[in-house]
């Protein structure tokens, strides 16, 4: 029997109009999918008489994906935070040894056990904002037994808790201390072969990599962009966070899922992503945590019709925000998106930058993952600071937080 969700303002966010939306609309949901949504005057005939869930006037929106997190690490960096306030910046911390390697140290004596207990209050914060789906990097291993322990780890997740974990490896992420002024041979002895074990042990979903001054070069990137091209991995990439180092371009190339970040990327790489199908990833909790001043180029992927996603970025060190309201109020704030951007940015691009064709939009056949809001509008969503107005989160046609 399906459930039908009645009296709801549905944002299918599909179709011409704002937000598409569904004013006295309804939402038949069976055997995981979607199967109807219109007005609820016109809810058909074979639904009728199914089961009732009366939404009580409130906002139904796809549910939430986090599209870009480092949810799996050992520690935190709290006293870097204060090093930052005292004037130091990231790159000079993490050319001191801080940074990502200071993680890295504390996620390599880190059990299995330990990374996921320590990483469920971090995954309950999301569900509890109504994400569903959320993509957990590697990354801050850098060796094969660390690495394939935060994939692990980021897929035991996904049995502790009602959510869609997907992974990515982001081996190259940093250059560890035993390697320390030779990246190559790091990509070389390491990185790849760790790529390649945990791809034979299903793993890995996507293939991602740190393209920067004080992390690897878009020729080393795109030494394991063509190891993941024979696995028929697709890739993402962190591009033009700190300077432009042609990473975007380079992810192009190999038509990335996302380029994420993106701060100093230019009108000719939105040109290049719209011609990829490539989605700009927007990450303002980093921009906010290292108080950055590069805004990324907004006007331009506008110009060019370039999806725009919005992520936590959640992670020990630059962008400590385990919160996807926040991180929408941010991209309006900081980068003047609108509403309606930001929300599509955690749901249909966001899904996009996933390449989950299933979710993001409400609209027959789509998974019937979806949250229902005590809001009237859904610009409230990003209009509201430090408040969660949650009331519902349905992930594969079940209520996972109805009493």
């Amino acid at each position: 029997m399906a459930t039908i969700i009645r009296n709801a303002t549905v944002a299918t966010l599909a179709g011409n109009q704002p937000y598409g939306l569904i004013k006295q609309g309804a939402i038949a949901v069976q055997g995981g999918k979607i199967q109807w949504v219109g007005k609820e005057s016109a809810i058909p005939e074979l639904y009728a008489n199914h089961h009732p869930c009366d939404a009580g006037g409130k906002l139904v929106t796809p549910a939430l994906i986090d599209c870009h997190t480092h949810l799996i690490f050992g520690g935190n960096r709290a006293q870097e935070f204060e090093q930052r306030l005292l004037g130091a910046s990231y790159e000079e911390i993490a050319r001191a040894g801080g940074g990502i390697l200071s993680t890295v140290t504390q996620t390599r004596a880190a059990s299995l056990d330990e990374l996921v207990s320590a990483a469920l209050p971090r995954m309950d914060a999301l569900i509890a904002e109504g994400v569903t789906t959320v993509e957990i990097k590697s990354g801050y291993g850098l060796d094969e037994h660390t690495e394939l322990k935060m994939l692990r780890a980021a897929r035991e997740l996904a049995n502790r808790r009602p959510i869609r974990v997907v992974t990515s490896f982001l081996g190259a992420h940093a250059i560890p201390p035993e390697f320390k002024g030779n990246a190559d041979a790091y990509i070389d002895r390491v990185c790849i072969p760790t790529l390649q074990r945990a791809a034979a042990n299903g793993l890995v979903d996507y293939v991602d990599g740190f393209c920067e001054n004080i992390a690897f070069s878009a020729n080393q990137i795109e030494r394991v962009f063509k190891v993941a091209q024979e696995l028929g991995i697709p890739v993402k990439l962190h591009s033009e966070q700190l300077s432009h180092q042609g990473g975007t371009a380079l992810a192009t190339r190999y038509g990335a899922l996302s380029a994420d970040h993106v701060e100093y990327a230019t009108e000719e790489d939105a040109s290049l992503m719209a011609a990829s199908n490539t989605v700009a990833v927007i990450l303002p909790g980093a921009f906010y945590t290292l108080t950055e001043t590069r805004e990324p180029p907004i006007e331009a992927f506008r110009k060019y019709g370039v999806p725009m996603a919005v992520a936590t970025d959640a992670n020990p060190g630059s962008s400590p925000l385990f919160s996807p309201l926040l991180a929408m109020n941010m991209a309006c704030t900081f980068f003047w998106l609108t509403p309606e951007e930001a929300l599509l940015g955690v749901t249909k691009h966001a899904a996009q930058a996933l390449g989950l064709a299933d979710s993001g939009v409400l609209t027959p056949g789509r998974r019937a993952d979806f949250a229902i809001w005590d809001v009237s509008h859904p610009a409230e969503l990003a209009y509201m600071i430090g408040f969660n107005p949650l009331s519902e989160r349905w992930i594969n046609g079940e209520c996972s937080s109805c009493s």
